[in-house]
């Protein structure tokens, strides 16, 4: 089966989160609410240097794609 690269979750225990699952390496999810990132994966230390570099833009493709969403779902 093959997955979308970003994902929305909710969750009722969670009212006001908005999660989003990034489904390709490194997989993580983000709360948007808070920015808090789970990571899914085991790293090294080698590659948390490379991790590090990559994260930022990461994160920011899944806000685009959030905001996209909410863009879309709203027209």
């Amino acid at each position: 089966m093959e997955f979308p690269k970003f994902l929305l979750g909710d969750n009722t225990d969670y009212p006001t989160a908005i999660f989003v699952v990034h489904t390709e390496y490194p997989r993580f999810i983000i709360n948007l609410e808070d920015d808090e990132v789970e990571w899914l994966e085991d790293f090294s230390k080698e590659d948390q240097k490379e991790l590090e570099a990559e994260a930022e833009s990461l994160i920011e493709e899944a806000s685009a794609f959030y905001d996209r969403e909410v863009s879309r779902y709203e027209q």
